[in-house]
Order: C-alpha cells, then structure tokens, then sequence
C-alpha cells in the first residue's frame, strides 16, 4: 500500500471521492507527509477540498509570504478559515494574492502579523466580501483606514479584534459600525485613543454585540458605557479593566439594561464599590466576575454574589484586600458552590485565613484555587482542602521563614523577597 506505485491496492479499491473524504479528517502535517506517498496521493492530499481549514501557528517562524501565496493558489475558493497567528514574515503583498484567490474566506486571523498595513484591509476589502471574523490584533500599524475599506467591501462582518492597534480613533468606529450592522464581537483592548464618542457609535449601530473589551481604553467614562448599555441588549461579556473612570453608575446600568451578561472584568477600576455590585447582583446572573484589584470591595458583595448569582463559575478577587473569611462563608453556602463555582483566585488577600479552605469544602466542582500570598492561609489548611477535593489544584507561595536577628538585636529585619529587591 504504502509504495511508489500508483497501481496500490487502496488506490484500486476505493474511489477517489472516498479517498478525498478520508484525507479531509487529516491535520496539515499529515496532508504533507500523504503527499509523499506517490503521485496518486500527492494529488489527493493536495486536492484544494482537504484545505479549508489552515492554521500555521505552529509554522509560524518558517512562514513566509511566497508560502502562503502558494497556499492561496492551491486552495482557492476552498479555503474557509486560515490562521497566520505570529507569522511575522507575511506582509501587504502575498495577502494581496491570498485575497484574490480566496475569495471564500470567512475567518482569518492575522494576529501578530505586524508587517501588514492598511493595504491589507484593502485588499481584503476589495476581494473578499464573505468576511465574518477577522484578528488584527498587534498589528500596530492599522489605522482608520483600514475600518473604512472594511466597512465598504465585508459587510458580512461579526468579529473584529483590533486590541493594540492604537492608532484607531472614533472615525474609524464609526465607519465601521455604520455598516456592519451584524457585529457580534469587537476587542478593541489597548485602543488608547478611543473616548466615550466612539462608545456612542457602537451603542446606536450594534444592537446585536455580544462581546466587547475595553480594557485599558483610559479615556472612557461612565456617559460612553452606559450608551453601549442601552443599545446592546444582548450583550453578554464585556472586558472594562484599565477604564479607571467608570464608576457604579456602569454596573447599575448594566442591571437595567443587559439580562444576558455572563462575564464581567473590571480589575483595576477603582471608584467602584459594594453599592454597584449589590444592584448588578441582584439583577444579573453572571457566571464570571473578575474584581482584581478592587480596594473598596468588601464581604457585602460577596454576599449579594451568593444569593442572587447561582451560576457563578469564576471568581476573582486578588488584591481585594478588604475580604474576610466571612465573606467566603457565605460564598461557599450559597447555591453556586456545590455544581457551579470552578475557580476562585484569592491571591493577596491578607485577611483571609484557613477558616475560608473549610467554607469551601462543599464546593464540589472546585477546579483552582488562587492563594499566592495569602499569609494567613497554612499548608495543614491546604491539606485539609485536598481531603475534601482530591483534584484541586491549589496555586500557593510560602516565603521562607525571616531568619533570626543578628547578635546585638540593631540590625533590621527583612524577609527573603525584601532582600532580593
């Protein structure tokens, strides 16, 4: 079977759509190394038919543009999905030849690509009206223009990830959400430029978000996110981390206006505090909330997480510094602990002691637990955690023991870690 000869049995016995079918199931490498079998299966494994869907993130230091210019030529209106994460040797030209002979793409992701320029949204513009998810994340060099030639030739768009491309600005929203009305997930992480402005466009032109990160947009207030509130009913996760100015007039919009959030990070916003979260809580059924760092955070939303979350998933609170043990109780008697709560990160949490390991014991599918630096927490306290949840895995530190005072008693104390500052 396994010869130079095309006369092989297999090539006899089956047809060549059955053995088309077959080589469908096949990774990249194997399609490769098929297509050194003989001449009969080098066709077969090369057949455009067996290429709709490509990553070569694992390629991604060989890659070059004559590679995936060659890619596009064999697979053509085939290809469906091709990832090129991190191939930092593809530029404007071989995408320029990638998009007149794919014209069928739907999801590509040039994530990492940070040779590629507008003229690549040009190109992707002009040639591929089919378009849904595209990741230009990291390519720093995209600008508005880039939104304006999308949103004139990919209509069809859903995804958009521009995180880092920090040269985007509200026009470039605003061209893009005027006519992609279908969009349903945009990550616009580390777009510094962006203000509340950009937020207004999204609210009045994505009725249909589900997914939006903001993090470390800086500029942005409460009057931008509350118009995103209003008009994005159906929104479900949204990444606010880094926005240093939202306050709880956010969260109490997002009460009102968005039944279906499941996902919530607002690490690092600091004037938010127990009064928001108490009304979003009881109005929410998110299964994921992420408060780190969160100074004014207390056991009081805990509290209202326990009763009025029962689908809470994961939970983060490191660096919540004002969480006690008693917060915890509450939190492991409540009806998300015993099915729901998998992970909960309480890293750098000073308060909290042993006595929160054994509020958690009912927490029956408690995958990970975060304590690094949690100085009261003990390793008997961890002992008895595992007796209970023998598959958890417990990410803790313990600094080695302060060594004793030098003779003469003057000399000051420093733990290890201080020392090595």
């Amino acid at each position: 079977m396994f010869t130079n000869s095309d006369e092989a049995v297999i090539n006899k016995k089956l047809p060549k759509e059955l053995l088309l079918r077959i080589f469908s199931f096949l990774d990249v490498v194997t399609l490769c190394r098929c297509a050194q079998v003989s001449r009969s299966w080098n066709v077969l494994a090369l057949d455009g038919s067996n290429w709709q869907r490509i990553d070569l993130f694992d390629f991604q230091r060989d890659i070059e543009g004559r590679v995936v210019e060659n890619i596009s030529k064999r697979c053509g209106g085939f290809l469906r999905k091709l990832s090129l994460r991190g191939c930092l040797g593809v530029g404007d030209s071989a995408l320029r030849t990638f998009s007149q002979n794919c014209r069928n793409i739907e999801l590509l992701s040039l994530n990492g690509c940070t040779k590629i320029t507008d003229s690549t949204c040009n190109s992707l513009s002009k040639f591929c009206p089919k378009l849904k998810h595209l990741d230009l994340a990291s390519c720093t060099s995209i600008t508005n223009l880039s939104l304006k030639a999308l949103s004139e030739g990919c209509p069809l768009l859903e995804q958009l990830n521009i995180s880092w491309c920090d040269q985007v600005t509200k026009d470039g929203i605003q061209a893009l959400v005027r006519s992609c009305p279908g969009l349903k997930g945009l990550f616009l992480k580390g777009c510094t430029q962006l203000e509340d402005e950009a937020l207004k466009h999204i609210g009045a032109h994505c009725p249909e978000l589900v997914t939006l990160n903001l993090q470390t947009c800086s500029q942005i207030t409460d009057e931008g996110l509350i118009t995103i509130c209003r008009g994005c009913h159906r929104l479900q996760s949204l990444c606010v981390s880094g926005c240093a100015n939202i306050t709880d007039a956010i969260l109490h919009a997002l009460g009102q206006n968005c039944p279906r959030l499941r996902i919530l990070e607002v690490a690092r916003c600091s004037q938010l505090t127990d009064v928001g979260f108490t009304t979003l809580a009881r109005v929410s059924v998110s299964d994921i909330c992420c408060f780190t760092p969160l100074n004014q955070i207390t056991d009081g939303t805990l509290i209202q997480l326990s009763i009025h979350c029962p689908r809470l998933q994961v939970l983060s609170l490191s660096h919540c510094e004002l969480i006690t043990d008693d917060g915890i109780r509450h939190l492991g008697s409540g009806p998300c602990a015993h099915d729901r709560l998998e992970v909960i990160e309480l890293d750098n949490c000073p308060l909290i002691t042993d006595a929160s390991l054994e509020h958690l014991k009912s927490c029956h599918s408690l995958d990970r637990i975060e304590l690094y630096d949690c100085q009261q927490i003990t390793r008997a306290g961890i002992k008895r955690l595992r007796t209970h949840l023998p598959n958890i895995k417990v990410h803790a530190y313990f600094a080695p023991v302060t060594p004793p005072p030098s003779v003469g008693g003057s000399r000051q104390r420093f733990c290890r870690c201080c020392v090595l500052l």
